[in-house]
């Protein structure tokens, strides 16, 4: 009897240590283990995870801004725009939060904005930053892309300035482009005058960088100042030796505007000198040679060029334009021309 009462004990016993081994509370992860899973998730891009880990994160703590910014970001990257702005802006109730702590919010629903297609809001919610931190890098260039994309140039010139002192670098390139973006607003106003100043600025600012040469050049021969547009037009091609086929007509037909004929056979060779590789240059000179009836230079110089060259279309249409020159069929060398047009504007696409 004894022995039967002493078994019961025993199986009462195990069950009771059994019962507690499965049954007894288990021991919760610290909230930041869990982050910190929730944050490798995010890394190895395992979104669904990461959620995860970042709701079991604010459960058992509802002040962690950390995850509540990161659950936002994931779903506005999800495309749950809306949900991700509900939440940021939340964020923002928060009494006596960190100054870093507001300004990784409100990078955050600057961001939501952005994607919202809300630049207006996203642009107030850099300027909070900027605000709190002048030499925010973040917020500065986020307002710099702003702002090309509303083609504010002025306000992007400006900013342009300060992101080069924030990151201690120089872009005299980007700050000329802006000023030409600005001289181009003025022109559709009819503001010749502040263009062409805008323009000069621009080179002043980047005398290496082209684009203003060709605006300028552009703009001079609206107003019918040849010299000018040819002597800016000639600096673009300076900077840019490859192919710039278009401005090269203009160029040509600029000299012959101003009555200067000569100067284009001596544009070409000038063209030519620095970059003997620019066909376009050489099948123009060849033309020009021809129209003065130098017949010959002209084929000697196609002929030169065929040795290096003989692959080349251009080349050998030119050569076979000024084959035909004795058997008097224009007709057959006009369609030449258009095949060498044909080929630029093939070459521009």
């Amino acid at each position: 009897m004894n022995l039967y009462l002493f078994l019961i004990a025993v199986i009462c016993s195990l069950i009771l240590v059994i019962a507690f081994y499965y049954f007894r509370p288990k021991k919760k992860l610290p909230t930041e283990s869990i982050y910190t899973k929730a944050l490798n998730a995010i890394i190895q891009g395992d979104k669904k995870i990461a959620l995860k880990h970042l709701k079991d994160v604010v459960k058992q703590d509802t002040n962690h801004i950390d995850a509540y910014l990161q659950i936002g970001n994931i779903l506005r990257e999800e495309g749950n725009i809306e949900a991700a702005v509900k939440i940021h802006r939340s964020l923002t109730m928060r009494p006596n939060l960190p100054k870093e702590a507001l300004r990784q919010i409100h990078k955050s629903l600057a961001l939501d904005y952005y994607k919202l297609d809300n630049l207006n809001r996203a642009k107030e919610e850099a300027e909070i930053i900027i605000k709190s931190n002048k030499k925010n890098l973040w917020a500065n260039e986020f307002l710099l892309e702003i702002y090309e994309a509303q083609n504010k140039w002025k306000e992007a010139a400006q900013l342009s300035k300060m992101v080069q002192r924030i990151k201690a670098s120089k872009d005299p390139d980007q700050l000329s482009r802006f000023l030409v973006f600005q001289s181009m607003d003025k022109l559709k106003n009819n503001q010749t005058e502040e263009a062409i100043s805008l323009l000069k600025k621009a080179i002043k600012t980047s005398p290496e960088f082209s684009l203003p040469y060709l605006k300028l050049g552009n703009l001079y021969a609206e107003i019918n100042n040849f010299k000018e547009a040819i002597k800016n037009w000639e600096k673009f091609v300076d900077l840019n030796p490859d192919n710039k086929e278009d401005v090269l007509s203009k160029i040509e037909s600029a000299y012959f505007d101003i009555g200067q004929f000569d100067e284009v056979e001596k544009f070409y060779n000038r063209i030519l000198d620095k970059n003997p590789s620019n066909l376009i240059a050489l099948v123009n000179l060849a033309n020009v040679l021809q129209q003065k009836g130098e017949h010959n230079s002209s084929m000697s110089l196609v002929d030169e060029a065929l040795i290096d060259n003989e692959n080349s279309i251009f080349i050998h249409l030119m050569k076979l334009k000024l084959s035909l020159k004795d058997s008097g069929n224009q007709s057959l060398s006009k369609n030449i021309d258009k095949i060498f047009d044909l080929l630029k504007d093939s070459k521009k696409q």
